[in-house]
This record gives structure tokens, sequence and C-alpha cells, in this order.
């Protein structure tokens, strides 16, 4: 087994060397009785020696303690963080970023990092657990909402501790943070199950109820769903309808319509819809024929969206129905947020633009229309010279709203079949289609003019923009791209404020151009 050599063991430095120094220091007084002064001087500063070795490897030690902490605490899986009795973050773990998106340094440089991170309905909670733990109060682990960069919202289980000195004064407030959004998502879950199970436990009761309160119950039920509900007999008159169809299709009550014909009652709804052409036909076509009808959306001319659905009620007897059961479903919410959704998910949150995922998709698109119908398309992209001053100069809220001009800006110079992008950065793209060469050249100098509108004071803000043309430049997305980032580059060297087309090209442009 190999033994640890004794120089190693803690405390040694210090005590090995007062030994070393002691005899040292004898032996020094023995030579000074026999040599002199002279003699004693050099065992004196041979101690010193010792001792400042002893001091040095001391401190050697300490510190290497010290970064070992430190990365102890750096590398925890949950947040900790330690607040200034005045309230200010002095230190947080890098973990943070993990949990909310923003970085420790992020987080350090804010003034207000609470508001930065929690989310408004918790934060005024947060701020009187933070007073009472920097007057020394005791907490508990309690449940917040913490706010991500992106805007999710994910829940932590807190927990603020003072740290007292050796006097009793609170010197330190140190905050213990870790996620609980898994446990609160299977709550979730937990709580939808459970209502489900009683949901159909109703059902189930309902069921099994005696004959003659089935109707009152049935009617109580469908009076509470969300989605009306219209029952037309095989006579096709109307036998029933629920409260949710009468609010859909603002109709007066229920006596009014009963025994009325399918064909009166579309009639007189055709008037609220914004296509009602296009529904009587669809209307009528389903009540020719038998079975289930597909599912089909229309729009009320007050902006609703509506879902329907309809099939027929089989009877008891071959070959026959009861009439046919229609469903109405206000989906105008959900249509709304699918369309918030795709509308993230190809969109730059800062720009409004179209986002570097688009892109990839728009451009294989035009490629492979071009291909077909022989046409050509144009790809440009260019970027920001002088961008990255501003930045460091002004910060980036004020490169942000730079960015924000130039690309309104652009879109004042493309026609309304070139597509925008901006792909990362200060980096754009316009995709062009029916391009050429020319057209591309004329482009790119209106693009060029209008970035050098763009007003920041004291800096100078320009565009050095590249094109190129599918087919002749590149057969593929990526060859296309190659091809305009190469012009690009070469309108940078050529002095930037500028524009290059690919290799060969003679449509080139600088600022006097």
């Amino acid at each position: 087994m190999h033994r640890r050599r004794k120089d190693h063991r803690p405390g040694w430095p210090v005590k090995g060397a007062v030994g070393v120094a002691a005899a040292t220091l004898l032996a020094g007084w023995a030579v000074g009785q026999a040599g002199g002064a002279a003699a004693a001087n050099v065992a004196a500063a041979s101690v010193a020696a010792l001792l400042a070795y002893a001091l040095l490897r001391f401190a050697h030690g300490r510190a290497e303690a010290g970064e070992h902490m430190r990365q102890v605490a750096e590398s925890c899986i949950g947040v900790e963080a330690c607040f200034s009795p005045a309230g200010r973050l002095e230190w947080i773990s890098p973990s943070i970023a993990a949990l909310t998106g923003y970085s420790a340094q992020t987080c350090l440089a804010v003034p207000d990092v609470l508001a930065l991170l929690v989310d408004e309905v918790d934060l005024s909670h947060v701020r009187e657990r933070a007073a009472r733990a920097r007057r020394g109060e005791a907490d508990s682990n309690y449940e917040v909402r913490f706010r991500r960069n992106d805007g999710e919202t994910v829940w932590v289980a807190c927990h603020w501790r003072p740290v007292y000195d050796a006097g009793g004064k609170v010197v330190m407030v140190r905050v213990s943070a870790e996620s609980i959004q898994a446990r609160k998502r299977t709550e979730m879950k937990l709580l939808e199950t459970v209502a489900e199970l009683r949901r159909a436990q109703g059902l189930s009761e309902q069921y099994l109820a005696r004959s003659q309160d089935e109707r009152m119950r049935l009617h109580a039920l469908l009076d509470v769903l969300d989605a009306g509900i219209l029952f037309v007999d095989a006579d096709r008159r109307v036998q029933y309808v629920n409260a949710a169809m009468l609010r859909i299709w603002q109709l007066d009550d229920e006596a009014s319509l009963q025994g009325m014909r399918d064909v009166r009652l579309l009639e007189s709804v055709l008037p609220l819809i914004e296509d009602a052409a296009s529904y009587k036909a669809h209307a009528l076509g389903i009540l020719g024929r038998r079975g289930q009808a597909a599912a089909f959306e229309f729009a009320f001319k007050d902006g609703r969206i509506i879902r329907e659905v309809s099939a027929m009620v089989a009877s008891g007897r071959a070959g026959h129905s009861l009439g046919r059961v229609w469903i109405f479903e206000d989906v105008t919410e959900a249509r709304r947020a699918s369309a918030a959704l795709v509308r993230l998910a190809e969109r730059d949150p800062l720009t409004n633009l179209y986002n570097r995922r688009r892109f990839h998709e728009a451009l294989d698109v035009a490629i492979a229309a071009a291909d077909r119908t022989h046409t050509e398309v144009g790809l440009m992209m260019f970027d920001l010279d002088g961008f990255k001053p501003v930045n460091d100069a002004f910060g980036h809220q004020t490169g942000d709203a730079i960015l924000v001009e130039v690309a309104a800006a652009v879109r004042q110079v493309v026609r309304r079949n070139e597509l925008v992008f901006r792909i990362g950065g200060d980096e754009f793209a316009i995709l062009v289609p029916d391009a050429s060469h020319v057209a591309l050249c004329e482009l790119a100098q209106r693009v060029v003019a209008e970035v050098r509108s763009v007003g920041c004071d004291g800096f100078s803000i320009s565009a050095s923009v590249g094109f190129a043309c599918f087919p002749g430049d590149g057969r593929s997305g990526e060859a296309l791209m190659a091809a305009a980032d190469a012009a690009m580059y070469r309108a940078k060297s050529a002095g930037k404020n500028g524009w290059r087309g690919c290799v060969g090209s003679d449509c080139d442009g600088a600022p006097d151009a």
C-alpha cells in the first residue's frame, strides 16, 4: 500500500519548519559562540527563510482548500446563492442557468435579481421572506414560481437561512433552491386523472339510475357541456338542443325550436356565418346522406371559429335510424393558441422576421418549385458592419433596438413575394423567387441604402451584402448558401457597405456605386 510522505500531512509545513528553525537557531548560536557575529547572522537568516517557507506552504494549503470548496459549491445540482444584509446578490451558483436560462453573471449584474427570476404572482411574498431572513428570523421551505428567460414558468422549492458572525449579527443570507417542476407536473396529471375518474363515475351512476329519471339527468349533463348539441329526428325535425347550442348560435330558447324542420333552422342561422353559401352547400350535402360526416370548421362574422361534426344515430331495428346528432364546438381560442405556437416556432421574437428554422424550410421549398418550373431563385445574405462596437458601447438593449430598426427598414424595400429572415445575431437573409442577377443587384443596392439610414449616435451602421442564384450558383440549399455567404465576405473584404454577387458576376457594388 502506498504511504503518504510525512511532508504531505496537514500542518507539517509550520510544525516541521519551526522545528528545523529551532535546530538551526541552536546551531547558529553554537556557531556564533565559536565563530562570532557573522556566523550568528547567517543562522538568523536561515531561520527567517525557513519560517517564510512554512508560511507560504500553509497559505498554499488554505488556498487549495478554498478552491476545493468553491468547486463543490459551483457543481451542486440545486441553486445556492448568498445575499448581503442589504439584500444585494453577492454570489450565485452556475446551476441557475440550467434552472432559469439566466447565467450567474447576468443575475449578479442586475440590480434586483428577485424581479428578474421570480414570477410577478409570487414576487411580493418572496420579498417578505427575504426581509425576514435578513432580520435573522428562521424560515421554512416554501414553493415559488420562477420565470425562465424563454417565458416559461418553473416551480422551485426555496429556503432562506440567515448566517451569523461570532457576535450574533447577520452577515449573510443563504438561499437554497431546487426545481420541483417534475413533482408539480405529476400532481397535475394525478388531479386530471382523479377528475377524469370522477366524471366517469358520475356518468356510470347516471346510466344505472332509474329509467324515468334518465332524460332529466341527461339534459342536465348536456347543458353543462361547452359543446353545442342538436338532435334532429328521422323526420328531420328538431327534438333537442342544449344550452351551449343556443349560446353558440345565438338562438332564443329550446321551446321555440321544438319540431322545427332542419332546413328552416339552417336558413335562420345563415346570416351569422362569414361564408354562408359554402356552409349551406356543406350542410345540405350532409342532410342528403347517411353515416358520420367529417369534421368541418367555419367562421362566424363576429370572428368565432366553430368546429362541427355530425353522425346518424342508429336504431335497434336494422336499416333504421333515430335521426342525426350535430355537435358544435367553439375552437376560437384553440386555433389562436395554435397560431401563436406556430408563430413562436417560425418567427424571431425580437424582429418578428422569420427565423433560421423557417429559412431552411422556405429555401428547400423555393428550390424545389424553381426546379419544377425551370425558373431562378435568388438568395441574398447580409450582416451589419460596425454592430459589435454599438453593443460594446451602449449595451445589448441598444443593439436590439438597432436590429428592430434594420428589420423594419429592410421590409420597406422587398416585394410581397420576397421573404426576409433573421438567421442569427446580426445576420439576415432574403429569399427572392423568379430572380435574376440584375434584379438582385438592384435589391442589394436598396438594402445597403436602407441599412445605412438607420441612425446610431457616434457609430456608423452599414451592411455587407452577398447574393447567389439557383441553379447557376448552386443546385442545393447548402450550395446556394455557401455561394451567397462567400459573396458577402467578398463585399466585406472590398471595404464593407456594399454588395457582391456570386463569383464571375458583374453585379457588384460599393458605397459609391
